[in-house]
């Protein structure tokens, strides 16, 4: 392998792994968030099959 090879494949993982470093939380906070609006749905649903109308 060149040594200009070599420099572009260390260029490609780096910019690999700062894109993976930007969307990854991203991603998890989104997950987290659609998580915690599911369950104050399910628990309001809930409260108010519970109490008689």
């Amino acid at each position: 392998m060149s040594y200009l090879e070599y420099v572009v494949g260390a260029y490609a993982v780096f910019f690999a792994y700062l894109a993976w470093d930007f969307f990854a939380p991203r991603r998890r906070l989104a997950r987290t968030r659609r998580d915690i609006a599911l369950r104050a749905r399910r628990e309001a649903a809930r409260a108010q099959k519970e109490t008689p109308a």
